[in-house]
């Protein structure tokens, strides 16, 4: 796993996650069970601590950060979208950070939170649980509804499937020259938000 030591702190990770090769750990980071770091993405505990509670995932070219002498929790089942910062913001439970959202200092998302895509969430905010969080600056402007969080904990869930399956059958090969004539076929097994609105 990559994963640096910085002035006598070593990450702790748990067995059953999955740190991508290509991603960065650095010192004060406590890592559970089953969570997930994909590859490009920074968690670096050189200047406080950082923990991840079992089942949360940090995506593709995340950071994650803060001053310094701060400690910061993003709690269990945290969902961090493919490019988002956080920078020495505390997570609640079974939330959601978008993409490319920016999540400033002493900001405190509640547990069942979804923020939009490109959302900047300002230094110190704090929303309530299941709060519906978009734009810049980031204003709650709903309640997230049952179906809202269902379908979220079912994206959340596949993610915490990922660290086994990353163990099981992810490994570095040559590239194939031609398709094959008998290629997997991926299955599909989960749907978009509007998918399922236009569904029901």
């Amino acid at each position: 796993m990559p994963c640096y030591s910085f002035k006598g702190h070593i990450p702790v990770v748990d067995r059953s996650s999955f740190i991508h090769p290509q991603a960065t750990v650095i010192g004060n980071v406590v890592i559970g069970k089953n969570c997930y770091v994909g590859p490009g993405a920074v968690i670096r505990g050189d200047w406080g601590e950082i923990i991840l509670e079992d089942g949360v995932n940090v995506q593709e070219n995340c950071v994650v950060h803060m001053f310094p002498g701060k400690s910061i929790r993003f709690r269990e089942s945290a969902h961090i979208g493919h490019g988002a910062i956080i920078h020495g913001a505390n997570l609640g439970a079974n939330c959601l950070i978008g993409m490319n959202s920016v999540i400033m200092d002493g900001a405190e998302i509640g547990e069942g939170c979804i923020v939009g895509a490109l959302s900047f969430v300002k230094a110190e905010a704090v929303f309530e649980p299941r709060s519906l969080i978009v734009g810049n600056p980031a204003k709650k402007i709903k309640h997230v509804t049952d179906a809202m969080l269902d379908w979220k904990t079912a994206g959340t869930k596949l993610y915490q499937q990922l660290p086994t399956d990353c163990h099981e059958t992810m490994q570095e090969v040559d590239p194939l020259r031609e398709i094959p004539e008998h290629r997997p076929v991926q299955e599909d097994f989960y749907k978009t938000l509007a998918e399922l609105k236009r569904k029901g």
